[in-house]
């Protein structure tokens, strides 16, 4: 894997992290005493997830969905460019403040330490905001849905085909 991938797959697990609410996964995102500056938010690491969990947990759903992604690396630090949009959902569905899309940009600072990528510093910076209050239509009919805890079909398929 190159460091340009393994920098890529610490922003996917974020979001992964986050969507599926799993806060040590977002954790294992940052260096210990890494930085994130959010829309309502700036400080530690620690902080952000105290703050972060209880806001996500209060939609019925989040999807974070990443595209282009630069990055630039110098020896063990990187600088990451993420370009994505954040989907959020909630009861009711005509409340704009539980139902909106967000485009964003992750501008995060990289470290590699004993060689593992992680954020020193983000800064999620919202570019834009969209009401989507009214417009949700909620998900029918059989077939696999997904789940905001460790029971959804990641977890599950990762315990299956990684764990010896």
């Amino acid at each position: 894997m190159t460091d340009e991938d393994a920098i890529r797959a610490v922003v996917c697990r974020y979001c992964r992290g986050i969507d599926r609410l799993d806060m040590e996964l977002v954790r294992s995102c940052y260096h210990p005493g890494g930085i994130d500056h959010h829309t309502g938010f700036d400080g530690p690491i620690e902080d952000y997830i105290a703050w972060v969990e209880p806001k996500v947990r209060g939609f019925d759903g989040t999807q974070h969905l990443v595209a282009n992604h630069l990055v630039e690396v110098v020896g063990d630090r990187a600088l990451s460019e993420t370009y994505g949009m954040a989907v959020h959902w909630g009861t009711p569905s005509d409340d704009p403040k539980l139902n909106f899309t967000s485009g964003f940009r992750f501008v995060d600072v990289m470290e590699r330490r004993c060689g593992e990528w992680r954020i020193l510093e983000r800064f999620a910076s919202r570019e834009w905001t969209r009401s989507d209050a009214g417009a949700f239509i909620p998900r029918e009919g059989p077939g696999p849905a997904g789940r905001r805890d460790r029971e959804d079909h990641i977890y599950r398929l990762r315990d299956r085909l990684l764990t010896p």
